[in-house]
């Protein structure tokens, strides 16, 4: 199945009014609009009062039939739960049908994950691990970082109901990038706070349930609801077994290990590394030293002014011999290299292959298999064969994020913002212009464009360029809680 190019539009379908809290068979009174549903609260009907769907209603759209289904959270297990089974396996059967006209791996990495949820909410985990696991390779095949994250944590929340933490630890993890909307960040600390409950690393559990809070910041009833109930059951457990193992790093549940960091021998006034206590892994022999990257790190001996690699043992792969006098770190398996130290950039791989030839008078890291190339006084990007993917006529390519963090290039997500003549626009990765170079300035906001114009007002655009807030907000802040507003009907179903 060949992968469609382009971005996704968001939100994607099959987002519902998320459920909360209560173990199940309790009554409940109706909540008070605004207020957080208590427990045994059931959240079916989506925002705009939609009632479950009936069956014609699944058959039309099983995915909007799913957005409007009820579900409650066990209060000891802190599983979904529905009830309704014979309402949800209609729905996967109406997914299943829609399957099997879907042409795109778009739709097919959709309707797949989504099927996942009901079969996983049905205890047919079986069936639940292999759609979840193809809709992420069919997400993958898309490049779309919003898509692919969407894809991982619903595989991981298959993987914790069958008890494999390490993997799904690991995928909610990898899932979280900052590029992603603050809504879904703040489901996939939750839910990867549920699994460290099921693991009785309640300590760290607390912590994703407070940074799903944190992230969430407009009021959401239903996130209060669900977090009050996981924390109930925290105490609960914690009471009975204790508050289990420090929280764990980011790099701990990723399993990538710290690598030897740069440490300095200030009697020898030479560098080394040593390792995550503290001891001297590779010998203090050199003037100078870079951080790994990817296991490997450039180094210069004292008696040199050229380069050469080794690996985490100090193992020599690349000879200084080789003549190059400026280099950057690994990256993608390219790095690139100057024989000069000035310019006439090449990129060669681990083994000392070049890949692109010479010829570029200032470069970028690669980041997912593009890199920011400059070449005759212009900015543009090549892939990782040395194909121009953007021509190299723009006066800048340096990416704000509405985050206030700076990229060189491209976002994870395959985003750039150009310059050319002063005035800001937007590329992917393939070279397509998605916004033009026409703004005084432009920041990349999770779900569309801030832009300013010359008298400093904001507004925003949509993931096609297209308007979404005309630009009268005297800030940033303002256009992204304007945003925030507009989100306010969506969460992520996982």
């Amino acid at each position: 199945m060949r992968p469609v190019s382009g971005l996704p539009a968001y939100p994607v379908s099959g987002v519902p009014a998320y459920p909360v809290s209560g173990p199940p068979g309790r009554p409940v009174s109706p909540a008070t609009p605004g207020s957080a549903p208590g427990v045994g609260a059931w959240v079916g009907q989506d925002r705009r009062g939609v009632a479950p769907a009936d069956g014609a209603a699944v058959a039309a759209d099983p995915e909007r039939a799913l957005a409007a289904l009820r579900w409650r959270l066990h209060p000891e297990t802190l599983r979904e739960e529905t009830d309704d089974p014979g309402r949800l396996r209609a729905v996967r059967d109406g997914l299943t049908a829609k399957l099997a006209v879907a042409l795109d791996n778009r739709s097919r990495a959709r309707l797949l994950s989504l099927r996942a949820v009901t079969s996983r909410i049905l205890g047919d985990l079986d069936d639940a691990l292999d759609d979840a696991r193809l809709a992420l390779t069919y997400a993958e095949t898309t490049g779309e970082l919003r898509r692919t994250a969407l894809a991982r944590a619903r595989l991981a929340h298959v993987l914790r109901w069958r008890g494999e933490f390490a993997e799904a630890d690991r995928l909610f993890a990898e899932a979280n990038s900052t590029e992603l909307p603050d809504r879904l960040r703040a489901a996939l600390h939750e839910h990867a706070g549920r699994s460290s409950f099921d693991q009785g690393r309640l300590i760290e559990a607390c912590h994703h349930f407070e940074r799903a809070l944190d992230l969430h910041r407009a009021a959401d009833a239903e996130l209060t609801g669900r977090t009050r109930v996981a924390l109930d059951a925290v105490a609960e457990r914690a009471g009975r077994d204790g508050f289990g193992p420090y929280p764990r790093s980011r790099d701990e549940i990723l399993r990538t290990g710290r690598p030897p960091v740069p440490t300095y021998d200030e009697d020898l006034d030479r560098w080394g590394y040593a390792d995550a206590d503290g001891n001297l892994v590779v010998g203090t022999d050199y003037a100078e030293v870079q951080p790994f990257r990817e296991g490997m790190a450039w180094v210069r001996r004292p008696d040199g002014a050229r380069w050469a690699l080794i690996d985490e043992a100090g193992r020599t792969l690349i000879e200084a011999n080789n003549g190059y006098r400026a280099v950057g770190s690994f990256s993608d398996g390219l790095a690139w290299v100057s024989m000069d130290g000035t310019g006439d950039w090449m990129a060669i791989d681990p083994s000392n292959i070049v890949v692109i030839p010479p010829g570029f008078d200032d470069v970028r890291p690669f980041r997912h298999g593009v890199a920011a190339v400059r070449a005759d006084g212009g900015w543009g990007a090549v892939d990782r064969a040395g194909v121009v993917v953007v021509p190299t006529r723009y006066h800048g390519l340096t990416t704000a994020l509405a985050d206030g963090r700076y990229v060189d290039g491209f976002t994870d997500e395959g985003l750039a913002v150009v310059e050319l003549n002063g005035r800001r626009g937007v590329v992917d990765r393939t070279g397509r212009t998605v916004v033009a170079p026409t703004h005084p300035a432009l920041v990349v906001h999770p779900v569309a464009f801030l832009v300013g114009d010359d008298a400093g007002r904001w507004g925003a655009l949509d993931r096609r360029g297209e308007p979404l807030l005309d630009p009268v907000h005297p800030s940033r802040d303002r256009v992204v809680e304007q945003i925030d507003r507009l989100l306010a009907d969506t969460s992520p179903l996982l």
